[in-house]
């Protein structure tokens, strides 16, 4: 493809070309920095570009691989890192202010992405602590979607999700303890998935909001996603959440066809009173035509869904308490984040683990549906996105409402552990992004992976270029 931009190319075509000298590192990132130049003041993904370090560690690499010829799976792909994760010589700010000390050492994530030849060139906008499924914070502002500046991109992981969206780098690092790669994936029109719990280190944390929250990446292509995923995967001893090791690479399985497979779908609600939009009803049935028609055995299902409240609530307030006991600057955190901390207090260590426990309890009971069908196919999220500023003098109250509906389907998998993907369906009669969520087994990632790649194949998404 003579002249087309690096930036526009997914990380498996830049690592053919980085490892074929048609391309070198150094212009990998340099392109993916005026790209950051550009297309970030409309939508304000980064809080922090790390342009004359990522150029200084292309030319490393780039000098490294001259030398020997060695090239990692990721060989000059430029990489974002979303606030909440140890970038060596950055405050990891969790979106807020409570840290002002910058971090010794990489998480164990960043190590595993600089090891297989990715270049960090920045970190990315997250409300603080994660909280809201919206991207927005008093330090950071808003950040906004990049199909439209008016709406918000979602959250938490909003920043890595335009920044991905828009080409700034074509992979981006986020996490999920209640939707929060899903969420924005969604509202971007790019892939998601939140692997099985435990899949990937938390290290050198030893959980993110205990039994909820995993890391993962937003990509533009389901390979990616998967070349990711093989890099970043397995654990380390101070983890409290593992997974076993899966029987094929992840690679593998978005490079292979799924056979036919028990697809289920459905547009029930998981939470009361929470009601899908036209669009995504009808995105659901349509998609279910469309793997119908690839030879699955498709049928509406009833899944029996749990009230996930007292499992899913009390590990959220954990979580918010643990990350805010333990910044340097207690006084420095938002008004509504204190409001969250002092609103749990009565989630003590007991009543915590008693959550977690539950979570395992309903896991079992949901698991059931996989009895009869492989995969569930729900929606993502029930409404359009929402304007941008949903949290600017929005009562907490109300942002709670806000956020409840929004996780509606994305959250129960959270609380069960299972893993669950975003893939882009389109776009709306407004322009926007519409996608669906594909729930798999415990443990099985690789199932979603080749049926989210036979979907990419034969219902390609819009991507925004240039």
């Amino acid at each position: 493809m003579p002249g087309t931009d690096l930036a526009d190319l997914s990380a498996a075509d830049l690592v053919r070309r980085t490892t074929t000298g048609e391309a070198t590192a150094v212009e990998a990132v340099a392109a993916s920095l005026e790209r950051i130049e550009r297309r970030n003041p409309g939508v304000n993904a980064f809080s922090v570009v790390l342009g004359e370090r990522a150029l200084a560690d292309a030319a490393a690499l780039d000098a490294r691989f001259a030398a020997d010829g060695t090239a990692g799976p990721l060989h000059g792909v430029p990489v974002a890192i979303k606030e909440e994760i140890d970038v060596a010589g950055c405050v990891t700010t969790f979106g807020g202010r409570g840290n002002s000390t910058p971090a010794d050492e990489d998480g164990e994530v960043v190590r595993r992405l600089r090891e297989a030849g990715a270049i960090v060139v920045g970190k990315t906008r997250m409300p603080e602590f994660g909280q809201w499924p919206f991207t927005e914070s008093v330090d950071g502002g808003i950040t906004r979607n990049p199909w439209d500046h008016s709406r918000t991109p979602g959250g938490s992981s909003g920043g890595t999700a335009a920044a991905v969206a828009l080409g700034m780098v074509p992979v981006a690092i986020g996490g999920d303890g209640g939707g929060s790669i899903r969420i924005p994936a969604a509202h971007c029109g790019i892939f998601g998935l939140k692997p099985t719990r435990g899949r990937v280190t938390s290290h050198p944390y030893p959980h993110l909001w205990w039994a909820l929250g995993t890391t993962g990446p937003l990509t533009r292509t389901v390979l990616d996603s998967a070349i990711v995923y093989d890099v970043i995967r397995g654990n380390t001893d101070g983890d409290l959440f593992t997974a076993p090791e899966p029987t094929t690479s992840f690679v593998a399985a978005a490079g292979a066809e799924p056979g036919s497979l028990r697809i289920g779908w459905s547009n029930a609600s998981p939470a009361r009173g929470v009601r899908l939009v036209r669009e995504h009803v009808e995105a659901v049935e349509e998609t279910a035509r469309l793997l119908a028609g690839l030879g699955h055995d498709v049928r509406e299902v009833q899944p029996r869904y749990p009230d996930t409240t007292l499992a899913f609530l009390p590990q959220f307030f954990a979580g918010v308490r643990t990350e805010s006991d333990a910044v340097e600057h207690f006084e420095r955190l938002e008004p509504r984040t204190r409001l969250v901390y002092h609103l749990g207090r009565w989630v003590s260590p007991r009543v915590r683990d008693r959550a977690i426990a539950a979570g395992e309890r309903l896991a079992e009971r949901v698991n059931h549906v996989f009895d009869d069908v492989d995969v569930l196919l729900t929606p993502t999220v029930p409404i359009r996105p929402r304007r941008a500023g949903v949290l600017t003098g929005t009562r907490p109250v109300r942002v709670a409402l806000a956020s409840t509906q929004m996780i509606a389907w994305t959250a129960l998998w959270n609380v069960t552990g299972n893993p669950a993907a975003s893939v882009p369906a389109g776009l709306g009669p407004d322009g926007l992004p519409l996608a669906v969520q594909l729930v798999g087994r415990i443990g099985d990632e690789p199932t979603l992976l080749s049926l989210a790649a036979q979907l990419e194949r034969t219902r390609p998404w819009p991507l925004l270029t240039g």
